[in-house]
């Protein structure tokens, strides 16, 4: 499937736009990696436990709107983009949205 941030896919041509597809994620911090970004803090720098929790929420977030685009019979998904919102003070909501299109 393929999915992009623009409105238009180079060489592909929108032959039906079937609405909105998303799919959402929510993660919460835990204390192994709150110590350890306690201590990142200090000292300064990236927090990678962070980091890579928050890559692997985006690419969960992907794989569901992508999973729902294909319920609809999409073969692409066009304007994707991110939202995030915090639920309470230690989990976030990741959010990827899209238009659900058939190409050719």
């Amino acid at each position: 499937m393929i999915y992009v941030t623009t409105n238009e896919i180079p060489g592909k041509r929108i032959v039906r736009t079937l609405g909105m597809a998303k799919g959402n994620t929510i993660r919460a911090r835990n204390i192994g990696r709150d110590i350890i970004a306690f201590l990142k803090n200090l000292v300064g720098g990236e927090i990678e436990e962070y980091t890579k929790m928050m890559a692997e929420a985006r690419e969960q977030a992907i794989d569901r709107m992508l999973d729902e685009a294909q319920a609809m019979g999409a073969n692409a998904v066009v304007g994707v983009r991110f939202a995030t919102s915090y639920i309470m003070a230690s989990a976030a909501e990741i959010l990827a949205y899209g238009t659900a299109v058939i190409v050719e």
